[in-house]
């Protein structure tokens, strides 16, 4: 049986190419660990709805339905910066 934080941690895997190693980013790119879960849902939904311009991101999330980001903001809020 899969849990909601294997799934979770699952979804939140694919953000470590661009964002860091659970969330921790070096380089330019933000920081996910520790942010805000509304702020991560907002912006995970106003890249995918195509609100937000970006590079790749807007790509990205339109593979990702609302309770998968709710997921996905959930994982990196709780996780300490």
């Amino acid at each position: 049986m899969v849990t909601t934080t294997t799934n979770a941690a699952y979804l939140a895997a694919n953000c470590a190419n661009c964002h860091g190693t659970k969330g921790k980013a070096v380089g330019g790119m933000p920081n996910l660990a520790g942010q805000n879960r509304d702020y991560i849902i907002a912006q995970m939904r106003a890249f995918r709805d195509g609100q937000r311009p970006a590079t790749i991101m807007h790509q990205l999330a339109k593979g990702y339905t609302d309770d998968q980001i709710a997921l996905i903001a959930d994982h990196f809020s709780k996780i300490k910066n």
